[in-house]
């Protein structure tokens, strides 16, 4: 069985490991005629890319994205796009120590456990190094969305500091090097994180992505909804533990009439008050944002000796050196964007091949 793909009418492929020669993906389903170059997709990749600060990881990957299929004279064909990064800055034997020992919080052991074999370079096909490839389908799906459909993340938490959501700015998302909203938040961030990275530790995050513009109508009852394809495919980045649709768990703590969204008509469209339900309901855009968040947890490779076992069933005492991000999270943000992006271009392209009459905004059809 494979299960490297996602997604139906717009499905990604993804292949590579971390220090293996290259890493690639194979977008199907883009529609023909759509503008598509490089150019449109490294800004993102550039975006994810490791070694930009002191607070993630050093391996010196320029990202470069080529093109290999799909494109032609600067228009998608409606082929299947191939795309490939290759890999320059691996430093395999900063893990030779590790060939027969499971690291603690990592997937060796359950790797070993599934196939018998495993490559233990930097985590092989279980790397983050993956979620570019993510990233550069990401690029693309925003083509197929088109302008009126904005995907944004931030970071809203590191560890258990939480931003002041009153002084939210997007502007300031590209200001600093943790994507937060808040800019005393991240000031703050940067002398928790400098302690945490110098003591050989990690700490986790929690991310917020947020689509505007989205048309009413993606999404399906019960085995075909958007919250749970948004969830699945949030939940299957790598170091995620848990996510949440709008109000999330915190609404277990309130009332129905407070996690109501209540209804007017403006203008000659449906109006919300608020957006608790996070732009879903019943498994259905509604055309308000939709607001998804993620937890990441800290970065399992971290310097303090734990304690693990070998291949020989012996018990042992790991330390996991080579490059690594003291907070995963942080990176995650454009990996995140990119994940529900993907699923959004999927889920509109579901809708107008059963739709293809919809309307585009939340007017209510006249009989």
């Amino acid at each position: 069985m494979s299960h490297n793909s996602f997604g139906h009418l717009f499905r990604v492929t993804t292949w590579g490991e971390s220090h293996g020669p290259a890493i690639g993906c194979v977008v199907d389903g883009c529609p023909p005629r759509l503008a598509l170059a490089e150019a449109d997709i490294q800004p993102w990749l550039d975006r994810r890319r490791p070694g930009q600060s002191r607070f993630t990881t050093q391996r010196a990957e320029p990202d470069t994205v080529r093109i290999l299929s799909g494109v032609f004279e600067g228009q998608t064909t409606g082929t299947p796009i191939s795309l490939q990064i290759d890999n320059v800055d691996q430093r395999s034997r900063d893990y030779g120590d590790i060939a027969e020992r499971f690291r603690p919080g990592h997937a060796d052991l359950a790797y070993e456990l599934k196939y018998g074999i495993r490559d233990y370079r930097g985590g092989g096909r279980s790397s983050a190094r993956e979620t570019a490839m993510r990233v550069a389908a990401g690029a693309i799906a925003r083509r197929v969305l088109g302008a009126g459909v904005r995907v944004r993340g931030a970071l809203v938490q590191m560890g258990p500091h939480v931003i002041d959501r009153a002084a939210w700015d997007w502007d300031a998302v590209d200001e600093n090097p943790f994507f937060c909203p808040d800019r005393a938040a991240a000031a703050r961030w940067e002398a928790y994180l400098s302690a945490i990275r110098k003591s050989g530790s990690s700490c986790g995050a929690v991310i917020e992505v947020v689509a505007d513009g989205v048309p009413p109508g993606l999404g399906a009852p019960i085995y075909a909804k958007l919250d749970a394809d948004i969830a699945g495919a949030l939940m299957g980045i790598n170091a995620v533990k848990g996510v949440e649709i709008g109000e999330g768990f915190a609404a277990a703590g309130l009332t129905g009439e407070d996690n109501a969204d209540q209804m007017r008509m403006h203008d000659g469209a449906v109006a919300f008050d608020a957006n608790h339900a996070g732009g879903i309901l019943g498994g259905i855009s509604t055309g308000q944002p939709v607001v998804a968040r993620f937890a990441v947890k800290p970065t399992s490779s971290i310097l303090t000796p734990r304690h693990g076992v070998d291949r020989a069933g012996r018990d042992v005492e790991v330390v996991t050196k080579g490059r690594h991000d003291p907070c995963v999270g942080i990176r995650a943000v454009p990996v995140g964007e990119a994940m529900l992006a993907c699923v959004l271009a999927d889920h509109l392209l579901r809708h107008r091949a059963q739709n293809p009459d919809a309307p585009i905004s939340a007017r209510l059809p006249r009989n």
